[in-house]
């Protein structure tokens, strides 16, 4: 998968859930639950130790599901993620050692801006989206707007802060090409074994995507 292919897989998905594992037990009834809800992708966190081998199991039994990596910090990370099969990479901020690394490995990278200046760093690598992290706590939509507006080119997957509630705020801006969510399946959730929840969360969330396509 290159980086265009990942930006047109999302841009027909839309929501992302942003997931941190507990336990390497929970990915296979997650892969499960996120496919039998209609939205089959998952961004799997290393905010945990349960990442890399969680990303290998959702990757080695279900095969339908787009799995990334996300909380991507360092170079022996993105090994760790490639490893496991990853098919892209999420980090929060934007480190050139980080984004040049996967562009040496050639799996797509989706670095975390808040400002112009993130978003001109992944223009200057011929990057097609780029992650608005933290959005809500950076300014939410006003500021999207605005620091997307000399960017035509350039492709938001806004995340941090989203809800059920202001989901469809978001996707309905045309340069927002897909919003992550970490409410669809929290690591409360996953800690409980409330897959019938996540179910829920993933369906509405696929629901309010498919209110938000033009």
């Amino acid at each position: 998968m290159n980086p265009s292919e990942l930006l047109s897989e999302l841009r027909r998905l839309r929501v992302v859930p942003v997931v941190t594992l507990p336990h390497v037990r929970h990915a296979d009834p997650l892969g499960e639950t996120l496919l039998g809800a209609g939205l089959p992708v998952a961004e799997i966190t290393f905010r945990s130790s349960a990442a890399q081998e969680g990303i290998a199991t959702l990757r080695a039994r279900h095969p339908g599901l787009l799995v990334g990596a996300g909380t991507v910090l360092d170079r022996a990370t993105v090994d760790q993620a490639v490893d496991a099969g990853a098919q892209f990479v999420v980090a929060p901020g934007f480190n050139p050692d980080v984004v040049d690394y996967c562009l040496e490995r050639e799996i797509p990278v989706v670095p975390g801006v808040n400002s112009p200046t993130g978003v001109e760093a992944a223009l200057a690598r011929g990057l097609p989206l780029v992650k608005y992290f933290p959005a809500e706590a950076s300014g939410g939509l006003r500021l999207l707007d605005a620091m997307a507006a000399p960017y035509d080119g350039m492709a938001f997957m806004p995340t941090g802060g989203l809800t059920p509630h202001n989901l469809l705020d978001y996707l309905s801006r045309p340069q927002v090409a897909a919003c992550g969510g970490t409410w669809i399946a929290s690591a409360a959730l996953l800690a409980e074994e409330e897959y019938e929840a996540i179910g829920r969360n993933a369906r509405r969330a696929a629901e309010i995507a498919a209110a938000a396509a033009p």
